[in-house]
């Protein structure tokens, strides 16, 4: 669905893709009892509610509350309970949706998206390595596709470029890293972020990225607002959002049917 940019492709980008900001969870850090899954959940279907009144297009799903993050490969029980959040938030939204297992477990978060029926996956590392704050990591994109194909699963990955919280081992052009993980791991969509959660996407980056790729889906990562949606949606697809939609503006706060409809306002002016 999302391969070609022309005039059908362009009509089926997902313009406006909330997010799910999860509290932590069973196992990690700072997570509760694996009893307490329940209210994780009502967590979860209050916030994918809220996206879908204000009129979404679709939904991203992350462990954002489990930090310190593992570097790759969560456990069993973070899988288990991502599988259980995402499934909760299609039967409550009914909209597509794509998961995110932070900091890195592309293959993790397929398999979630396999059993439950999600459309596409966020892989923060795909092609190439980055310096974060977990560590060194490296991209897995034969692995991912394979896992893909094996799994029988019509699932995009969405990759990001410079991801946010992260610096590339070795500087390249923007334009550069999309045209490897499109054509060389296969990326269905390229997301372009500022350099942290909230932060600005730059629309020189998107700009630099679209003149790489102009066949492929791009998303705004990060900072996209109700007042320059307009302008960054004049060269990306579309914006994965989550701070600008919660209560006050506030990341930990719930998400605000008002501010999402304001956004979805915005991205109409686009004409996306």
């Amino acid at each position: 669905m999302m391969a070609k940019r022309d005039s059908e492709s362009s009509s089926d980008a997902y313009h406006i893709v909330g997010v799910i900001h999860l509290p932590p969870l069973p196992g990690s850090a700072r997570g509760p009892a694996a009893s307490e899954m329940r209210r994780i959940l009502d967590h979860a279907c209050r916030d994918a509610a809220a996206w879908a009144a204000g009129g979404a297009d679709a939904l991203i799903v992350e462990n954002f509350g489990d930090i310190p993050f593992r570097r790759d490969a969560v456990g069993p029980e973070t899988i288990a309970a991502m599988t259980l959040a995402v499934a909760a938030v299609l039967a409550e939204s009914g909209l597509p949706a794509g998961v995110n297992v932070l900091r890195n477990d592309v293959e993790g978060a397929v398999g979630v998206a396999a059993v439950t029926g999600a459309r596409f996956v966020r892989a923060n590392v795909y092609v190439g390595a980055a310096m974060t704050d977990q560590g060194v990591i490296e991209g897995r994109a034969d692995a991912v596709q394979a896992l893909i194909r094996r799994l029988g699963a019509d699932i995009e990955v969405w990759a990001d470029v410079d991801v946010k919280h992260a610096a590339p081992l070795a500087s390249r052009p923007l334009g550069e890293q999309a045209e490897d993980a499109v054509e060389r791991g296969l990326a269905r969509a390229i997301i372009v972020s500022g350099k942290g959660t909230g932060q600005p996407t730059d629309p020189a980056d998107l700009r630099q990225v679209r003149a790489a790729i102009p066949e492929t889906p791009i998303y705004i990562g990060s900072g996209a607002t109700i007042e320059t949606l307009p302008t960054l949606l004049s060269v990306a697809d579309g914006a994965i959002v989550g701070t600008a939609a919660k209560v006050d503006g506030i990341l930990g706060n719930p998400v605000d049917v008002d501010r999402v409809r304001a956004l979805v306002a915005a991205a109409a002016v686009s004409g996306r």
